[in-house]
């Protein structure tokens, strides 16, 4: 792609590509500066084929600092190494209920800032149009991360043309960033298909495989559901405490049929596909999930697949991304406070002024909690925990209680340590506890998630034993090696920002979708008692590529 008549003379043309799943953007090549004032980014990927769309950011020369003061501190910023990522910088090929962009300021020695510069460093302006040349209607939120990191994210209630994102350094007001698309830039609600799901995963960056993944599916390198359909239904017809859903997606449109008493849980499964729908053209599939916490299929049955939200080490479930994360991510900016990005903009304590206990807060749904209390009472200058409501131990309220009131999430991170336990099955808190800025104790668990695979002890979290015997032990160790705690937090933050954020999350549902597909042998078809889950009404139009109407999908 080529600027045209966008250089006056006394700028200077950075070339950067995109890295890794196009994330991040770093400088490559310099060219000569005639006079050293400020400079143009200009961003190219042999992944970006459509000319209508430009990102292009100004930034400093090496010439000019920023230092910013805010509550006695002085960051010295070097705006033109801050490193840039996020599905927010390609607004026209990835549709997001919010879209986001990471920007991670360097200091003049060339090293990432490790506090936040201040709460009013940047600024941001979101411009656009719709079809009628009426303003767009755009909801901007600013994340400080305190970790000399922000997230810049945004929520469009209309479809944009002419669309401009600008970030500035507030004291200067001078830009860092500046994103141009002709449009249309989609709203969550526009059901406008991308009509290839491999360019669906390049746009967004998805990983090609996942570990956890490719070990789930290995069991099923051929499924014939003619041969094992009903099998299923009657193995699990157990309405008092199995609840099943049997979905097929065909031609885009989703259709199923429930089983069980307690099917309520369906809602969250029928977001996940309507959203991916109205995204991408996923392959015609069938499938069944499970809607209880308790993955199904023991390991040594027989091998019927069946997506579940957890999973263990005694079954072959394949595992999908909890209900919980995934609606975080897709109601983000919207029916959901708690979410993977809020959580990282509202860690308000420095590492230095955290209370050094471990807080936790939970239900009664495991004993090892109600242990917890009790080593709790022996040690209380190293824990503030309690239970918030009994349900499985009430005969034994008198002994562990009284309930305490919930806490909000944001709350635990004023504390340096937080403890993750089982509770039916893996407790679905995880990933937010990862996103935060303090020490993840973990308990040994024979129960996991998606992602568990790729956690590392040692460097994500410290492993902590079933029974717990070993928990004031690893605190202890904790409080003598407060700097191996702190990077040991960090590397769990970044593992969230690289594996759990919602871009993420609508990739490996894709990505298993598309796989599933592969192993597939029985025709897929609509079956008989089988209900459509209608996409949402909303009025939207569609566009090709050349900017020109949709016929009506």
């Amino acid at each position: 792609m080529l600027l045209k008549n966008v250089l006056p003379t006394n700028f200077l043309l950075y070339y950067v590509q995109f890295g890794k799943f196009p994330r991040q953007m770093k400088v490559v090549t310099i060219l000569k500066i005639r006079k050293p004032c400020f400079l143009l980014l200009f961003v190219h990927s042999a992944n970006v084929r459509d000319s209508h769309l430009k990102i292009k950011g100004i930034l400093y020369t090496n010439n000019f600092t920023i230092s910013p003061r805010h509550e006695g501190r002085n960051a010295e910023i070097n705006p033109s190494e801050t490193i840039i990522w996020g599905p927010g910088l390609r607004p026209d090929k990835v549709t997001m209920r919010a879209r986001y962009i990471f920007l991670q300021f360097i200091d003049l020695q060339g090293k990432n800032l490790t506090e936040s510069p201040g709460k009013d460093i940047i600024t941001v302006s979101i411009q656009g149009q719709t079809s009628t040349g009426h303003m767009c209607h755009i909801w901007t939120q600013i994340l400080d991360c305190k970790d000399g990191s922000f997230i810049v994210r945004y929520k469009l209630h209309n479809t944009c043309f002419n669309f401009k994102l600008k970030i500035k350094m507030k004291h200067n007001n001078l830009p860092i960033l500046l994103v141009e698309s002709k449009g249309p830039v989609y709203e969550e609600e526009c059901y406008c298909p991308n009509s290839s799901i491999n360019s669906w995963l390049e746009n967004l960056g998805c990983s090609k495989s996942y570990k956890q993944m490719q070990d789930d599916l290995a069991p099923f390198p051929n499924v014939d559901f003619d041969k094992m359909r009903e099998s299923i239904v009657k193995t699990y017809d157990r309405p008092g405490s199995v609840s099943l859903c049997h979905y097929v997606i065909q031609s885009n449109k989703i259709f199923r049929e429930c089983h069980g008493r307690y099917v309520g849980f369906k809602i969250f499964m029928d977001s996940i596909l309507l959203s991916l729908t109205r995204k991408v053209l996923l392959p015609d599939i069938e499938f069944f999930v499970n809607l209880g916490d308790w993955p199904l299929v023991p390991k040594e049955g027989k091998n019927y697949p069946i997506f579940s939200w957890c999973g263990s080490f005694d079954t072959k479930d394949i595992v999908i991304p909890t209900y919980d994360i995934t609606e975080s991510s897709l109601e983000e900016m919207g029916r959901v406070m708690l979410d993977m990005l809020s959580i990282q903009g509202n860690t308000d304590t420095p590492w230095k002024e955290k209370i050094e206990k471990v807080f936790w807060r939970g239900r009664d749904s495991r004993r090892e909690r109600l242990d917890l209390i009790d080593i709790s009472r022996k040690y209380p200058d190293l824990f503030n925990v309690a239970i918030t409501n009994f349900f499985f131990f009430k005969d034994e309220m008198d002994k562990y209680g009284p309930e305490q009131s919930h806490v909000s999430f944001f709350h635990f991170f004023k504390y340096k340590y937080q403890l993750c336990i089982d509770g039916t099955v893996a407790a679905y808190r995880l990933p937010y506890l990862l996103a935060g800025d303090a020490l993840l104790l973990k308990q040994e668990s024979k129960y996991y998630e998606f992602f568990y695979n790729n956690l590392v002890p040692g460097k994500h979290y410290i492993s902590v034993k079933r029974d717990l015997s070993d928990l004031v032990e690893k605190i202890m160790w904790a409080k003598e090696h407060d700097q191996k705690v702190l990077q040991i937090a960090k590397s769990a933050r970044q593992f969230a920002r690289d594996n759990l954020l919602p871009d993420n999350v609508l990739c490996y549902h894709v990505v298993l979708f598309h796989e599933w597909s592969k192993r597939l042998k029985s025709k897929v078809k609509v079956l008989d008692n089988m209900e459509e889950v209608l996409q949402p009404k909303h009025s939207c139009k569609c566009y090709n590529a050349d900017g020109k109407l949709k016929e009506e999908l």
